[in-house]
């Protein structure tokens, strides 16, 4: 399908350390898990940064850290469920509060949710194909449909692909009113033993460089992604093999699988029915305890897929069931996003 050649991921943890792989992941407490953001200066210009929302900060940081490394993008994707919503409810406060009056600009132009793609696009000088894809829990697998579809097509040749959300009080606030947080505070390594409804909030930044054919960088290979909002009456289960098959694959044939557990046991449930059910013994790694839950946080999922497949270990803490004792060829990331959008990655070394 597309292979990734680089990728960058702004996350709760230090994952853009160096050292993230040899030391054990911070134990994170509360109800809100907030990336650790890197020194953005030298990469966003100084008259900007002050001006920059997080959810902008932290995408465009993050995407020019990977174009400076790259000399041409033929263009950008981008997935997101709120962009920088926090500036949007600045700017219409503003509205309120100056009577429809004079009003800065700042928030306006950084309120809409392809914002990042936008300001990166400008400060990178990339003219070509700039897309935003807005669609909740199921915007990264949109968007590497869409970045996939233009590689097979020949329509580019390489393409900066990312993902960014952020915590704003207000999508926070309308979240735990409808029961998606948990009310009690709790840390990364019991959340997922947690057994109550409910997860935590997480935020984050992750890019990925994809080109159609394979080089000496290419990291790893996305094989085949595949979302749905409509799981037929046999569940995901049925769903997942039938996808498995289509890739001319079995379960046997996977060494590794990346689920979406995150502590809500309504759905955490769900996916422990679909281990034990397709997947019993294989190699299980979970994220979510150590980001928190966010729209785009399968992207992280990804990206700790292509991180075991090229450096061929984990922290231990991410791994939930059985032990890493041979490299990883095959790895299967399914995610669901408030039990009704569901995705699925096939990620293949190279």
């Amino acid at each position: 399908m597309v292979y990734i050649n680089d990728t960058i991921c702004i996350s709760a943890q230090r994952t853009t350390e160096s050292d993230f792989f040899s030391s054990f992941p911070l134990n994170l407490k509360g109800n809100r898990f907030f990336a650790i953001e890197p020194n953005y200066m030298g990469l966003i210009p100084s008259s900007q940064l002050r001006r920059m929302g997080r959810a902008l900060r932290m995408g465009v940081g993050a995407g020019l850290t990977l174009a400076g490394r790259w000399s041409h993008m033929d263009g950008i994707i981008l997935a997101t469920a709120n962009g920088g919503l926090d500036d949007c409810l600045k700017f219409l406060n503003q509205i309120v509060d100056y009577a429809e009056g004079t009003l800065t600009p700042t928030n306006f132009v950084q309120s809409t949710p392809n914002a990042v793609a936008g300001s990166l696009a400008l400060i990178t000088k990339t003219t070509g194909y700039n897309i935003t894809h807005v669609h909740h829990g199921l915007a990264f697998e949109n968007a590497l449909q869409d970045a996939a579809l233009r590689l097979d097509l020949g329509e580019s040749k390489r393409l900066l692909l990312g993902a960014v959300d952020e915590i704003s009080d207000y999508n926070y606030n309308i979240d735990w009113l409808k029961g998606s947080y948990k009310k009690e505070p709790v840390d990364s390594q019991h959340l997922l033993d947690s057994a109550t409804k409910g997860t935590v909030c997480g935020e984050g930044a992750t890019w990925f460089v994809l080109e159609q054919e394979k080089s000496e960088q290419s990291l790893a290979q996305i094989a085949d992604v595949q979302a749905t909002s409509y799981m037929n009456s046999e569940g995901p289960q049925q769903w997942i093999l039938d996808f498995l098959r289509k890739n001319q694959m079995t379960v046997h044939d996977l060494d590794a699988i990346i689920l979406g557990f995150n502590g809500d046991q309504r759905t955490d449930t769900s996916y422990q029915q679909v281990y034990d059910e397709l997947f019993a013994g294989k190699l299980l790694i979970c994220y979510k305890q150590w980001t928190g839950e966010y729209p785009t946080a399968v992207a992280f999922g990804t990206w700790l897929g292509v991180q075991l497949l090229k450096e061929g270990r984990l922290p231990e803490a991410f791994i939930r069931n059985g032990e890493l004792n041979s490299p990883c060829r095959h790895i299967l990331i399914y995610n669901q996003y408030q039990g009704f959008q569901h995705g699925l990655q096939l990620l293949k070394a190279v």
